[in-house]
């Protein structure tokens, strides 16, 4: 490892091309550089200063010792710098898995909130799906999940909140033919009709789906905005959240219809393991348990196109 000195008598010597310029450079007399310059050469045996042209000149060898050394300190100063942040009870990173139910435009601005604090913290931001997002905390995948569906499972040190409640309705396109159908519409009529359903992430189980009955063909898709677009062209039916396709449902884009079975808000959750609380996580906790950023997860983005 090369000191910070002898870093920077390699690139004075390098952008001067002199051995005077350098020395001017790093505010020592010319001899101090000669004689530093002959120590490298010595420890690392091997020429690293061109001397046989006007312009003073690393060789090869003297290039890629610069290259490596200069790349060497930038790790050490960030190795340093994470230290720093660990010891100040940051985390080295900070991996957030949301529901796809939710969106990612909406968290946007707390992550620029986030960025203003400076803490080093990397984060990673991922989605699942219904039980893949449990799943995803419980096996190490996640240090915190936002808008988790179904009651909290049983995972060690498990701690949560609840975020807030999503209500749903069942929707059909105006050309779909259960559009002018009777209501309320009666499993049997359901079972006719495929079902659009966004796939559970879930790879511990075989997953599950809101409101498909017993024999009903299903399109499984992989968000919630493709499934409101394939229920928009009529593709099939199933249940949206309300207040992400109200537009859709005043211009006549989509139709609502009343249903014999109907299905209960979901209550979403905020969840962490109480072993490992960090500044981040701390900071993202408060930040989620505002009212109304929880409002707005909640209500989502209307579809307007």
């Amino acid at each position: 490892m090369l000191s910070e000195d002898e870093l920077a008598l390699l690139e004075a010597i390098r952008e001067s091309g002199s051995l005077s310029r350098a020395a001017a450079r790093l505010g020592k007399a010319p001899s101090t550089i000669s004689h530093a310059a002959r120590q490298l050469e010595a420890r690392f045996d091997a020429l690293l200063f061109d001397r046989r042209r006007y312009r003073l000149q690393l060789t090869p060898a003297g290039q890629l010792l610069a290259i490596e050394a200069a790349r060497l300190m930038q790790d050490v100063s960030r190795l340093s710098r994470r230290v720093k942040q660990i010891a100040s009870g940051w985390e080295d990173r900070l991996w957030i898995v949301t529901d796809e139910i939710l969106e990612f435009d909406i968290l946007a601005p707390v992550i620029r909130s986030f960025d203003g604090l400076q803490s080093g913290v990397a984060l990673r931001l991922t989605n699942e799906v219904l039980g893949g997002t449990w799943e995803a905390l419980r096996d190490g995948r996640a240090d915190l999940i936002v808008g988790a569906t179904n009651e909290p499972p049983a995972i060690p040190k498990l701690r949560w909140f609840e975020l807030g409640v999503m209500e749903w309705v069942f929707a059909v396109s105006p050309r779909h033919p259960l559009a002018k159908a009777t209501e309320p519409l009666q499993r049997e009529a359901l079972a006719n009709h495929r079902s659009i359903v966004v796939a559970d992430t879930s790879r511990s189980s075989a997953g599950r789906a809101y409101g498909v009955v017993g024999g009903q063909a299903t399109l499984a898709l992989p968000s919630m905005r493709a499934k409101i677009t394939a229920q928009r062209q009529g593709l099939g039916v199933g249940w949206l959240p309300r207040q992400r396709v109200a537009g859709l449902l005043k211009r006549g884009e989509l139709v609502e219809k009343q249903v014999a079975d109907p299905r209960e808000p979901n209550t979403l959750y905020v969840a962490w393991r109480g072993d490992h609380e960090g500044r981040a996580l701390s900071w993202w906790l408060g930040e989620l348990r505002q009212p109304r950023l929880a409002k707005r997860l909640i209500k989502g983005l209307e579809i307007t196109d």
